[in-house]
């Protein structure tokens, strides 16, 4: 398929050269990288920074990965891969190739013409933003800047932030945006365990600095994706990915209250969506879950939240989607006492509860945010004895919000295994996970996922939450 590029090659326009002595700069960094020969350089190498470093890798420039925990670079540098979205035949053809090389030690952004921030936004236990990564990792360009650089943040925050953050901390010196280097950003869009979209195959939002910054990152992704998106600012791209965010986080959190309402009712909220998906026009589908998990969705609304009271503006409406996102994992442990009260005569405490799926979503390794550490920690809390199966997640890895989980394993799948338990509940229906041998082997099964649709015997066991 051919590049789709909104800004062509043919129109990048660069200041004039008769007014200001510059523009070489522009111009030199630009042949650089529409010849393959820009050093890129990617800080972070997680589920964002990885792919894309792997993505340019591969398309032929000379890639640099950076991150602060040194087992990454170790791993990387044997071909070794610890995300799914990154097959290691991919890895082992850059890293055998020399086009990516892996490393902790921050010298190499002298060396680069292009260095992208890859870096998580997390929020405060307060839900504030949390800029420490972004920060720390500006600061350590600004270390190194050199004239004639592109500098790309892509890590998600609120609108202003590459301006009002980033510029400040990479101008503390004699350098200036625009006339020595050259700022963007572009918001990642990377969806983890989507093998239809990878991240040569999503368009880029891009905002820069001033016209020259924006024609450089577009001339950079035109590079490694289909289709450029330029936009006038970089706020404005900052908002683009807050906005779609956004847009899941209160779609999500209707269709989660519609389906306590019709589950009152005793409508099928599934069957529900699947009949209104039919309309050709004016409806998009989402599904109920347990809540929300991952960096982005749970998370990135509230940056908008913050950033607006700076305009005594109440985002009522997204403060409401998450209210309600957020009580889900409680909805799902009520769910299921009530049935232990009603089918077995017992309650939570001393229950032998095992949870299916402990990722945030399907088909991958991730758990930050997991609305099944909550919901762990919630029967954990009122007495049940809990235990998890996943097949991509061997052990529980540290997190922020539930340290104490930190290494509990995964089960092995056996079926006299699993009618040990009294109940199980289903939070993330990965692919290939036999859930008609669940069903057989456990007397109770709380689905929050539809799994079990095709489910046809032992239905009497299964309870929709």
């Amino acid at each position: 398929m051919d590049r789709i590029v909104s800004t062509p090659a043919a129109d990048v326009a660069f200041a004039d050269p008769s007014t200001d002595s510059q523009p070489s700069l522009a111009r030199e960094l630009e042949r650089k990288i529409r010849s393959k020969a820009a050093r890129i350089a990617v800080i972070g190498l997680g589920y964002v920074g990885l792919p894309l470093a792997v993505t340019a890798a591969h398309k032929g420039f000379a890639v640099s990965g950076l991150d602060t925990d040194p087992e990454k670079p170790r791993l990387l540098g044997a071909g070794i891969s610890y995300l799914d979205s990154v097959p290691e035949e991919a890895l082992r053809r850059v890293v055998d190739a020399g086009t990516f090389a892996a490393t902790s030690d921050f010298s190499v952004l002298g060396k680069a013409d292009v260095i992208v921030i890859c870096v998580p936004t997390p929020l405060s236990p307060q839900r504030e933003p949390d800029l420490s990564y972004v920060i720390g990792s500006t600061r350590s360009v600004a270390d190194h800047l050199r004239r004639g650089q592109l500098v790309v943040l892509e890590s998600t925050t609120w609108p202003g932030t590459s301006e009002e953050v980033v510029l400040p901390i990479l101008e503390q010196g004699s350098l200036r945006s625009g006339r020595d280097f050259f700022l963007a950003y572009s918001p990642e869009r990377e969806d983890p365990g989507n093998a239809e979209f990878t991240t040569s195959r999503i368009a880029r939002v891009v905002g820069g600095h001033g016209d020259d910054a924006r024609s450089l990152a577009l001339a950079f992704y035109g590079e490694l994706t289909e289709r450029t998106v330029p936009v006038s600012s970089m706020r404005t791209a900052e908002a683009v990915k807050l906005t779609e965010n956004i847009f899941r986080a209160v779609n999500i959190a209707l269709i989660n209250e519609l389906k306590i309402v019709y589950d009152a009712m005793g409508i099928d909220i599934w069957e529900v969506v699947d009949a209104a998906k039919t309309k050709p026009f004016g409806f998009m589908p989402f599904y109920p879950g347990p809540g929300m998990g991952g960096h982005c969705v749970p998370i990135d609304p509230f940056y908008l939240t913050w950033k607006a009271r700076e305009y005594d503006i109440s985002t009522r409406f997204i403060e409401l989607a998450g209210e309600i996102n957020n009580a889900m994992p409680l909805y799902v442990v009520s769910k299921l006492a009530t049935a232990l009260d009603e089918r077995q005569g017992r309650g939570l405490k001393g229950a032998r509860v095992l949870i299916v799926g402990i990722a945030y979503k399907k088909n991958v390794a991730d758990v930050r945010e997991s609305p099944a550490l909550r919901i762990m920690d919630c029967l954990r809390a009122r007495g049940a004895n809990v235990a998890y199966y996943d097949p991509r997640v061997a052990a529980i890895p540290r997190t922020r919000r539930y340290p104490e989980l930190t290494g509990l394993a995964s089960i092995a799948w056996e079926p006299e295994r699993l009618a040990g338990y009294d109940a199980a509940i289903i939070v993330t229906d990965h692919d290939g996970t036999d859930y008609a041998a669940l069903v057989g082997a456990v007397p109770l099964v709380v689905d929050t996922r539809n799994a079990t649709r095709d489910v046809s015997s032992g239905r009497e066991k299964i309870v929709r939450a």
